[in-house]
């Protein structure tokens, strides 16, 4: 009963802060697009549009209300989870992103995966040979995955796998091998520095005490890496796989833009393009409220393995 009383305040307390920072995510977003130069009644009508056309187009999407009554109304359609219409497109901003948003699902999960697949063995090869050819090999993945920026790993990609060997697609959301490539790109970062997490919380916990009498007992290395190791080493792997999972989205933008996958990311750059903002504001505000729910719920699986999170006492 009080271990449920805890978590109970644990979450209210989460959940308050997130409403929180996104309230204030949206108020930032919200000044900063209207803040930037360009307007979107140049972009839809033309700069060579009589000057009565502009100030109609103007007054009928709302922009010639002064900023804070339009800051007012944005923040009022928000709390009946009304996000407007497309200044470009004149579509429900929640159809858009309805649409773009599997896509955007579809990458992050297969990058998690691809991250969990090759970062879990790296790390725990690593750390079980430690300053062996293995170890120093998984390092130095680590550190040229880390180092490499996916507008620049992205295009490479594309020139080895489909323009030379002609095995996968160029871009685009075509074909059961279209994913592979951006979940490439976006995982490789994640999957180095998760591997390197990785080798140091198992080496570190293979100096404790218990570990040296699992040898004793005449357990294997592997035994005692996958059975005992690895489970007391995954507290703060967590906490670095919740905050990558949160960037995978931010990742996102610049991936989907290379390979023209069409999710968030690329809605995003195309509603920044065309000067949209009420579609901005939304892909932002979606992204930021994902990373926020993402490390809210890495906050609450940490508290249910580790209670002195709970109780406060974990130092």
């Amino acid at each position: 009963m009080r271990r449920l009383t805890a978590i109970g305040l644990l979450v209210l307390r989460r959940l308050v802060a997130t409403l929180g920072v996104v309230l204030s995510v949206a108020v930032l977003v919200f000044l900063l697009i209207h803040l930037i130069p360009g307007d979107p009644v140049d972009v839809m009508l033309g700069e060579s549009a009589q000057a009565a056309d502009r100030a109609a187009l103007r007054q009928a999407m709302g922009l010639d209300l002064p900023v804070p009554v339009q800051l007012i109304n944005y923040l009022d359609g928000l709390a009946r989870l009304d996000l407007g219409r497309s200044l470009y497109s004149q579509r429900p901003i929640i159809e858009l992103l309805a649409e773009r948003l599997p896509a955007t699902l579809e990458l992050t999960a297969v990058s998690l995966a691809f991250t969990l697949a090759l970062a879990l063995p790296l790390g725990l090869l690593a750390a079980a040979r430690r300053d062996s050819a293995w170890d120093h090999g998984a390092m130095s993945f680590s550190l040229i995955g880390v180092s490499i920026p996916h507008f620049w790993l992205g295009p490479l990609l594309i020139m080895v796998f489909s323009l030379w060997l002609g095995w996968l697609p160029v871009s685009g959301r075509e074909g059961p091998g279209a994913v592979i490539l951006p979940a490439l790109t976006l995982g490789t970062a994640m999957s180095a520095i998760l591997a390197r997490m990785i080798r140091s919380s198992v080496l570190e916990v293979l100096n404790e005490d218990y570990i040296r009498t699992a040898y004793a007992k005449g357990l294997s290395r592997r035994q005692v890496v996958l059975r005992h190791a690895l489970p007391n080493a995954l507290l703060p792997v967590i906490t670095i796989l919740g905050l990558q999972l949160g960037g995978l989205l931010a990742g996102a933008v610049i991936t989907e833009t290379v390979f023209s996958w069409p999710g968030i990311g690329l809605l995003t750059i195309e509603a920044i393009q065309t000067r949209d903002y009420p579609v901005v504001q939304a892909c932002v505000l979606l992204i930021s409220l994902t990373y926020v729910l993402v490390n809210s719920l890495t906050d609450l699986v940490y508290a249910l393995i580790d209670p002195r999170i709970r109780t406060g006492a974990a130092p």
